[in-house]
C-alpha cells in the first residue's frame, strides 16, 4: 500500500496544475477591431469566460462595430469593460497630465459604450489595480511619472471604476502579428505557476491580449483555439473577472 501511496502522489506532483485554484482570466484590449468576431466565436465555441475591455471610439466607428459591442453583451460568460474613449490616442504622458480629463473620458466612454457604474475597466498604457481589496501601479514607468498619475488613477476609481491591469502578456508586434507561439505562451504560464513570479492575486493570472492579434491574418481563429484548449488540458480553469476581487 505504502508504494501504492507513493506512485500516486508521484503522479500528482507531476500533472501540469490543479484547476481548483489555478485560474486564468482571458482578456481582451482595444477592441472591436477586426479579430473582434473570431474572439468572439472561439469563446463561443469553447465555452469560457472573458472579458472584452473596448474603446469607445472604435465602437462608433461602423455599424458592424457597433453590433459586435451588442453581440458581447448578449453573451453571458461576456464581460464587456471600458478601455477609455480615445486610448489616449497613444500619448500616454500627454493624457494621464490631465486627471479631469482622464475622468472624463472614461465617463464617455461609458456612454458609448452603455455600460453604468460600477464598470470594470482598464486604463490605456498603464498596468494599474484600483479594485476593493486591491491597489497597484504600473512598476515600468519611473516614480516621478507615478507621482503625477497616482491622481489620475484614484479620481477614475472614486468615480465609480474598477480598474485591472495584467500579469503577463500575449505580445504582438507592429501588425499586431502574435510574438509567442501558443506552444511558447502556455509554457511562459506554466513556468509563472512554478511559484517563482508573483501574481497580484495568489495563483490568479490575468492574461492580456489584444483583438487585433486575432485577425484571420494571423490565423486568428486557430491560435485562440488552440491556446484555450491547451490551458485547459493542462489543468487551468478560467475564471469571470467579476470574480477576481471578491469585495467587487
Amino acid at each position: 500500500m505504502t508504494i501504492l501511496w507513493l506512485l500516486a502522489a508521484l503522479v500528482l506532483a507531476c500533472s501540469p496544475v490543479q484547476a481548483a485554484d489555478r485560474t486564468i482570466y482571458l482578456t481582451f484590449d482595444d477592441g472591436p477591431l477586426d479579430g473582434t468576431g473570431n474572439i468572439l466565436d472561439v469563446l463561443q465555441a469553447e465555452n469560457v469566460p472573458a472579458t472584452m475591455f473596448m474603446v469607445g471610439l472604435h465602437a462608433k466607428s461602423s455599424p458592424e462595430s457597433k453590433a459586435l459591442v451588442a453581440r458581447a453583451k448578449s453573451m453571458p460568460l461576456v464581460t464587456l469593460g471600458n478601455h477609455s474613449y480615445s486610448h489616449a490616442f497613444n500619448r500616454y504622458r500627454k493624457f494621464y497630465a490631465d486627471t479631469e480629463g482622464v475622468v472624463a473620458d472614461m465617463v464617455r466612454a461609458n456612454a458609448a459604450l452603455g455600460l453604468d457604474v460600477p464598470t470594470h475597466a482598464r486604463l490605456p498604457g498603464r498596468n494599474v489595480f484600483r479594485l476593493p481589496n486591491i491597489s497597484t501601479n504600473d512598476l515600468s514607468i519611473d516614480r516621478i511619472e507615478i507621482g503625477i498619475e497616482e491622481p489620475d488613477y484614484e479620481f477614475v476609481a472614486a468615480t465609480g471604476f474598477w480598474l485591472y491591469g495584467w500579469d503577463h502578456e500575449w505580445v504582438h508586434d507592429g501588425t499586431g502579428k502574435p510574438v509567442q507561439s501558443v506552444t511558447r505562451l502556455v509554457s511562459e504560464i506554466d513556468h509563472m505557476f512554478t511559484g517563482k513570479v508573483r501574481f497580484v492575486r495568489s495563483n490568479r493570472l490575468i492574461l492580456l491580449m489584444h483583438d487585433e492579434m486575432f485577425q484571420d491574418t494571423f490565423n486568428g481563429t486557430a491560435n485562440l483555439t488552440a491556446l484555450i484548449q491547451g490551458l485547459r488540458q493542462r489543468g487551468y480553469s478560467f475564471g469571470h473577472i467579476p470574480d477576481y476581487d471578491p469585495l467587487n
